[in-house]
C-alpha cells in the first residue's frame, strides 16, 4: 500500500524538522533474544538524535534463528575435538543440526 521509504527521501524529512540523522555502514544486525535470535543481513541502519536520544532505523531481509546452548557447543567439542569457534560456526552453517554439525566436524 505505502511502498518502501526512500532513505534519501526519509533523512532530507528529518533534516527538514531538526531531527541529527546518519547512516551507519552495517553489514549484519542481531538482535538477541532470551530463545532465539533474529538475524537482519543487508541491512540500512539510519541513527536519529531526537531529543537526546538516539533512535535507530533498521531495515532489511531477516530471518530467526534459535540459539545455539552452551550444552550442545560442549557435547560437539567433546565428540569431535575441535575449538570453540570452529563449532559454532558449523551450527550456524547448519542450522543448529547437531548430527550433521558433529558428522562433518568428523570428516575433517
Amino acid at each position: 500500500m505505502f511502498g518502501k521509504p526512500d532513505p534519501k527521501k526519509v533523512q532530507e524529512m528529518m533534516k527538514k524538522m531538526n531531527i541529527k540523522v546518519r547512516e551507519v555502514d552495517a553489514e549484519e544486525v542481531i538482535i538477541k533474544c532470551k530463545d532465539r535470535n533474529i538475524v537482519i543481513s543487508e541491512p540500512e541502519v539510519m541513527i536519529a538524535d531526537m531529543l537526546g536520544k538516539e533512535v535507530y532505523q533498521i531495515s532489511g531481509v531477516v530471518s530467526e534463528a534459535d540459539k545455539i546452548s552452551e550444552e550442545d557447543i560442549k557435547l560437539i567439542m567433546k565428540k569431535t575435538g575441535k575449538n570453540r569457534k570452529t563449532v559454532v560456526q558449523k551450527l550456524e552453517e547448519l542450522n543448529n543440526d547437531l548430527a550433521k554439525t558433529i558428522m562433518e566436524l568428523k570428516e575433517k
